[in-house]
Formats: C-alpha cells, sequence, structure tokens
C-alpha cells in the first residue's frame, strides 16, 4: 500500500470510528504527538485512540488534503464533538504530520492551536488557566491521568 492510500485509510477509519482498523495503520513502534497528550508512544497512542473514539459518540471527523511520499505525509482534518467534562461544543481544526517506517506510520503529529481548543471545550477556566501560564501542563496532566486510567482498565501494558 502506497503511503497515500495508507494515510487515506487511516482517516477514512477515524471517520467512521473504525479504531482497530485507525491503529492497524501504526507502525508497533509509533510516536504519537500533540498539545493535549504530550508524546505518546506505542501502546499508549494506540489506546489513546480507542479511549477517545470509545466514549465520543457525538464525535464528527473531516478530512482534506492527503498528500504522502516515501518518506512523509501531511493532512488537514476537523474534529467536532462535545467535551464531555464541560458538556461545550469544540470544534478542532488540525495540521497532521507523519513520517513512515516498514509501510506504516512510524510518527503522527498533529498540531492545533491549543488556546482555541482550550477555549471551546473549558470556557472562562482556559483563560484563566492560560494567564497563569499553566493551561498546557494541566491540559497534558489531566489527558495522561484519563489514559493511564484506561489503560489500566483495560489490561493494556
Amino acid at each position: 500500500m502506497l503511503n497515500q492510500e495508507l494515510l487515506e485509510h487511516f482517516y477514512h477509519s477515524f471517520k467512521y470510528k473504525k479504531v482497530e482498523d485507525m491503529i492497524a495503520c501504526y507502525h508497533d513502534e509509533i510516536e504519537f504527538s500533540d498539545p493535549a497528550f504530550g508524546t505518546l508512544k506505542g501502546n499508549e497512542a494506540k489506546s489513546m485512540w480507542r479511549m477517545l473514539l470509545g466514549r465520543s459518540s457525538d464525535l464528527t471527523i473531516d478530512y482534506q488534503n492527503i498528500s504522502a511520499d516515501a518518506d512523509k505525509g501531511k493532512a488537514h482534518w476537523e474534529a467536532e464533538y462535545i467535551f464531555s467534562k464541560t458538556k461545550r461544543k469544540v470544534v478542532n481544526n488540525v495540521l497532521a504530520t507523519f513520517e513512515f517506517k516498514d509501510g506504516k506510520i512510524y510518527k503522527h503529529k498533529d498540531s492545533f492551536d491549543l488556546n482555541v481548543w482550550a477555549k471551546q471545550a473549558l470556557g472562562f477556566k482556559a483563560t484563566l488557566l492560560s494567564t497563569l501560564g499553566i493551561l498546557q501542563p494541566s491540559i497534558q496532566r489531566k489527558s495522561r491521568a484519563a489514559l493511564k486510567a484506561y489503560m489500566q482498565k483495560n489490561n493494556v501494558a
């Protein structure tokens, strides 16, 4: 499968919440990063997608501008959902970049404006955390704690 087709399959699977098909696109040594979780490797990255897709019944995904060559790829995608903790609507626009190895996604980096995301998801609290300079560390701490609890509950090492 060409890398372009691999990314198209990844996002098609994402859009239709076929999490195991998404994860099958990942190399065993996957390294994922984004502003909300920081860097996740291997089973952490795979479990993150299982957790997020498993609890997001209202999630809609749209993607476009997928391109890839033998080494690198990129895509734009948008997620729309209700943030579970605050019941606030979030629309997140993401630029994803990829590196490939052995016919799989080896590195996946999602970039988005964490301040914009946080204001939608958290409201005034985001402004306060940002003013105090602790927005990203606070979000990453909570995201990683949720992931750790999910992995423990599902017996994932």
